[in-house]
């Protein structure tokens, strides 16, 4: 730690020394940029202390500077935010082109925003003084300089620790969390309400995953709006493609107008960015928290940009108003004259704690009760029996949205009378996100997985061959009793499974598997957790890893096929079971849903009229 607090220091001296060069208008060329890192650093490149892109890292965080110290004039001179623009390019000519990438960068997408394009992205932000300004993905400060300027807190977020360290120096009032911000919504603290949120997210890059995830820009900016306030507005650049024009995002932008309508977006030409190491061609993006009146709607683009002048006389000519705020009163409140230059926003975390934010849970609330039978209630000629709660009353839950029924020999059996207590958050029983019917699955369920099955076993390295053993032999493990689902169409057993694996979540079991027939069953299984109030994206699918590699997830739930689970190991590359094992590690006391287990058939092989046969080896895999 000492170490990073130290190169980080070194960082600073090196942009206060490029600084002083930038104040006399003096361009920044390698040999300048070599002689403030090595005076800083006390070495050269070549000794490994730093390389070229933490001095590309350093002039950003000198641009930073020399924006806070003569920004304002700037802008007082200038009259107009189209007049900023020479201003600003100018001081851009001044910086030397990134022309070399480190591994991080690479990996995590690291293009910080060009000047002049963070100030139209500001533009179309239109911050106010009473504005919280969230910025997901906040690298070197470039975008949250001109929220500052603009006279927004800031609410500053960035996962590689680098950089973060960097922003802890450049905006002192502000406490920088560093999470995954293609899940910020579910890391923030509940009392964060940003009224703006400017955000640069990759493109095509997610945290812990080693591939391309073309989605990733609309993770980051799904998450971004759930967490927006009403009324507030979300300013994005993306990848040129991502666009509501695009057929093939167009079913995501409709359901993100579901939450905010688009009310702006427009190609930006790659030559931008070129000064920053790319060529690539992007996208500005102006969302409000507004529901969409018609979700299939959008509004017409004005087409590619070929510079950031055209850029800003489209944003003011195209996008709209900002809409009145519904913030919290006490956020609302805050008084200006008591803030920092940058206002913090958030309790620092531990950097141990879990990464997803759990609701708080209460424990359910039952009573057991006799139950009658038949030949109390007696039964009706129909061909089923209407179904309902016989061992147990839930006081205050609501009935299933449909009718229930069950055959007459399951009419004549009498349920157990639980004692488990499963934990749930509280608006999943008053606000009846979970039917009684539901309900009791997830208490029967915890029933069955507080309890042993008898006797102790010993289990083979290929996990193929159980044997019985006495309770003292070394090595030998007890099996958890299973609960098998069997519920038909209507019963919502997507919806059980989930709150099966939310009361396990809220008792400190955070990682679990979800097995199913299709990997297209992954968006099923992703709605029905998030309908218990929990972050969609924690449902991840194995896919995203490679095989071989390890399982970079902390917590979460892990969905993959039976299909998948075939896969055995290839050269020094392990099998998906085992990938999967290792992951969950061997004091594992999770949950393992094995959804469509018809899929797993013939599981253990048996005798057939031509002899033996051999287990499948999808059924093998599963079981």
């Amino acid at each position: 730690m000492r170490a990073a607090a130290n190169l980080t220091c070194a960082a600073i001296r090196a942009a206060r020394q490029v600084l002083t060069e930038l104040e006399r208008g003096r361009r920044i060329d390698a040999a300048v940029l070599r002689s403030a890192k090595e005076s800083a650093f006390g070495a050269s490149d070549a000794a490994g202390v730093w390389n070229w892109k933490t001095a590309y890292d350093v002039c950003e965080v000198a641009t930073v500077l020399l924006l806070r110290k003569f920004g304002p004039a700037m802008r007082a001179k200038a009259g107009s935010m189209a007049a900023m623009l020479p201003m600003l390019a100018k001081i851009a000519s001044c910086l030397p082109t990134h022309t070399r990438r480190s591994e991080d960068s690479q990996a995590l997408q690291q293009f910080s925003t060009p000047i002049p394009l963070g100030l139209v992205a500001c533009t179309a932000a239109g911050i106010r003084w009473v504005d919280r300004v969230l910025e997901p993905s906040a690298g070197t400060g470039l975008l949250a300089i001109f929220a500052e300027l603009a006279g927004g807190a800031l609410v500053l977020n960035e996962l590689a620790e680098a950089r973060a360290e960097l922003l802890d120096h450049l905006f002192a009032g502000v406490n920088v969390t560093r999470f995954d911000a293609a899940q910020i919504n579910d890391h923030l603290d509940a009392s964060v309400a940003p009224s703006v949120v400017l955000m640069n997210p990759p493109f095509s890059a997610l945290a812990n995953v080693d591939r391309r995830m073309a989605d990733a820009a609309l993770r980051h900016v799904a998450s971004a709006l759930a967490r927006l306030c009403d009324g507030g507005r979300l300013v994005a650049i993306a990848g040129a493609g991502f666009a509501p024009d695009n057929p093939a995002w167009r079913d995501a932008f409709v359901r993100l107008q579901e939450r905010g309508r688009v009310v702006f977006s427009a190609a930006i030409d790659g030559a931008v960015y070129a000064k920053h190491g790319t060529q690539i061609d992007t996208r500005l993006l102006v969302i409000d928290k507004l529901p969409a009146a018609d979700p299939t709607a959008f509004p017409a683009s004005p087409g590619m940009a070929a510079d950031v002048a055209t850029l800003l006389g489209w944003v003011k000519q195209h996008v709209p108003p900002r809409l009145p705020l519904s913030m919290p009163s006490e956020i609302a409140a805050i008084g200006r004259s008591a803030m920092p230059r940058s206002v913090g926003a958030v309790a620092p975390r531990s950097p141990s704690s879990p990464m997803g934010v759990a609701p708080e849970g209460v424990e359910l609330a039952y009573e057991t009760i006799e139950w009658s039978s038949p030949e109390v209630v007696g039964l009706t000629d129909a061909l089923y029996e209407e179904y309902g709660l016989q061992s147990i009353c839930i006081p205050g839950s609501c009935a299933h949205p449909t009718k229930l029924v069950q055959s007459a020999a399951m009419a004549s059996v009498a349920p157990p009378k639980p004692s488990y207590r499963p934990h749930l958050p509280a608006n999943v029983m008053d606000d009846g996100v979970l039917s009684d019917a539901q309900l009791e699955s997830v208490l029967y369920a915890g029933e069955a997985h507080s309890e042993f099955l008898a006797g102790a076993w010993t289990v083979d390295t290929t996990f193929d061959v159980v044997a019985a053993a006495r309770d003292d032999t070394e090595n030998a493990v007890r099996f958890r009793r299973g609960w098998f689902l069997g519920d038909g169409t209507g019963a919502g057993k997507g919806r059980q499974v989930a709150g099966i694996l939310l009361d396990n979540w809220l008792k400190a079991r955070r990682r679990a598997v979800w097995i199913s027939k299709s990997d297209k069953l992954i968006e099923d299984a992703q709605r029905d957790w998030s309908a218990l109030g929990m972050e969609r994206l924690l449902v991840t699918p194995l896919s995203r890893f490679r095989q071989g590699t390890p399982i970079r997830l902390s917590e979460g739930i892990l969905f993959t096929t039976y299909a998948t689970l075939r896969t055995d190991e290839r050269g020094e590359k392990l099998s998906r079971v085992r990938q999967i094992v290792e992951w969950l590690g061997s004091d594992f006391d999770g949950v393992i849903v094995f959804d469509e287990s018809h899929a797993m058939q013939n599981a253990v092989g048996g005798k057939g009229e031509r002899g033996d046969q051999a287990a499948s080896q999808q059924g093998r895999a599963g079981f």
